[in-house]
This record gives structure tokens, sequence and C-alpha cells, in this order.
């Protein structure tokens, strides 16, 4: 089928369980072990992935795999709890299928998330970053393929993925909360080998200050959609080579439920403060 019929079909069917929600201001990613804050949602509307036409299903430990819909911050939002990632196996266009429904419900802000590895070393396991700029160093893009002009141009800008009244918006609000929060680059990989020490160094001589498995591809096609973007990744654990000691899903999970009141509190503040386009 092709792909902006799945598009329609898959905002259709959500459409038809927003129960009387006319408008939905801000969608919001969750990842790994972040899903909690859609649990803060007042009067949820719960989607399962499984039950949308042509949507996929999330794969990994962490994300429950499901819509939750309501009000949060006296804003409208709809958050995945759970996404997708290209090394479960999906394409760059199912990965970014989510953002392209988004558009489509006609959402104009997005807050994507997402636990990552420590590459700047003055970072800390449990810090959290405001992402000002990215690197992709997956070697591919969602954007590769046929282009629907109705969607997005052939050739768009990415200069300014990560809008600065975001960034902004979330710097104040961490330093009302009293939180220490950086910002910095952040550096996509396919996954889902964590880094050698090796590439963790060339990471950091690129540039980058965190690295993980997600977040670029999903930026991208926002910015293909002309959706503003805010990212913020939780710093679960110091890259590969930094600290002498082995890696595993098991510490981001527990690293993300040690500062969940954290990063909970701080998309509570920013949500506050946004002005919905």
């Amino acid at each position: 089928m092709d792909y902006k019929k799945k598009i329609e079909l898959s905002t259709e069917y959500i459409l038809k369980k927003l129960n009387g929600i006319e408008n939905i201001d801000v969608a919001l990613i969750l990842g790994s072990g972040l899903g909690v804050l859609a649990d803060e949602i007042s009067h949820p509307t719960i989607i399962p992935y499984d039950e949308i036409p042509y949507f996929p299903v999330s794969t990994v430990e962490g994300h429950k795999g499901q819509f939750v819909i309501g009000t949060l911050s006296g804003k409208t939002v709809i958050a995945m709890q759970g996404r997708f990632h290209y090394y479960e196996g999906y394409d760059m266009k199912t990965v970014t299928f989510p953002v392209r429904v988004f558009s489509a419900l006609g959402i104009k802000t997005m807050i994507v998330t997402n636990a990552s590895g420590g590459v700047n070393l003055d970072y800390n396991a449990g810090d959290l970053m405001i992402i000002e700029d990215h690197i992709n160093f997956a070697f591919t893009n969602p954007l590769i393929g046929k282009n629907y002009s109705d969607m997005g141009p052939r050739f768009p800008d990415t200069s300014r993925i990560y809008k600065k009244y975001l960034i902004d918006i979330a710097d104040i609000s961490a330093k009302e909360l009293d939180l220490n929060i950086k910002k910095g680059v952040y550096l996509f990989n396919t996954g889902p080998t964590y880094e050698t020490p090796a590439e963790v160094k060339m990471a950091r001589v690129v540039g980058a200050d965190a690295v993980g498995m997600s977040t670029v591809p999903e930026g991208i096609v926002a910015a293909h959609e002309g959706i503003d973007v805010l990212g913020i990744s939780l710093i679960t654990n110091m890259a590969s080579g930094i600290l002498d000691q082995p890696l595993c899903h098991d510490e981001v999970v527990e690293t993300a439920n040690r500062v969940k009141n954290d990063f909970i509190t701080l998309v509570k503040k920013i949500l506050y403060k946004l002005e919905v386009k």
C-alpha cells in the first residue's frame, strides 16, 4: 500500500479514538525508562500500537508500545510510551512513521527524549542534556527515496531542527527548578551494540557530548514536516571506555528510575511555559 495511504489510515483510526479532543498541542516521544511521564497525563485515552492500522510495534524492554493522549500541564498531549529503532530491523520510513502521523494530526511541536551515553567528560550518569544539535553517524537518512512535496521539500534545511525558543524555555525551566542541566550535541549510531572505547573517543573528537540509538531520524522528519523540536537526553551511563565497567540496558533503566522525578518535573514545567502554536 502507498506510504501516504498508510499514514492516512493510521491517523483516521487515532482520530476516532480521541473522545472529543479536537486539537493536540504537543507530541511527546519517550525514550527508554522515560515512559513514566505518560502516567502523569490526566483523563488519558490509551491506544496500543498494535490496534492502529499499519502502525509498527515496539520490541524493546522499557517501551510499553502505546499512545497516551490527554492533558499535561494545561496542554493536550499525545505521548509515545515506546518508540521504534533502526536496530529493531525497521527501515527509516517505519522508524519515523509516528512523526508523519503527528503532522497529519496537525501537531506543530514535538518533545523527543532518549536515554544516551555521556561522551563529554564533564557529564555524569543522571544528568539531563538539552540537545542543541545532532550528528547523524548512521550513514542513512529517513528522507532517502521518493519525496512527497506536500509533506516537505526535497532538500530540507536541518540547521535549526532543535528550536532556540524551545531550548530557552527548557533552560529557564531548569534554572527555576534548580536543576543543573547540560546543553550539547547528540550523536546517532545505529546500535544495537554500545560503542567501543575507540568510537567514543572519535565521537568526542567530532564534537559529540552524548551518543545514542534514536532521536535523529525523528528530528529529521520533523524538520521535513515543519514541526518544531525540543530534544532532551538523559545521560544514563558514561559511554564505553570512560569508566572501567561493562555497559548494559539494566543500567539505563536503573538510572532512568533514579532521576525520573527530575525529568517529569522539567518536562511538565516546559509544557506549562510553552505557548501553543
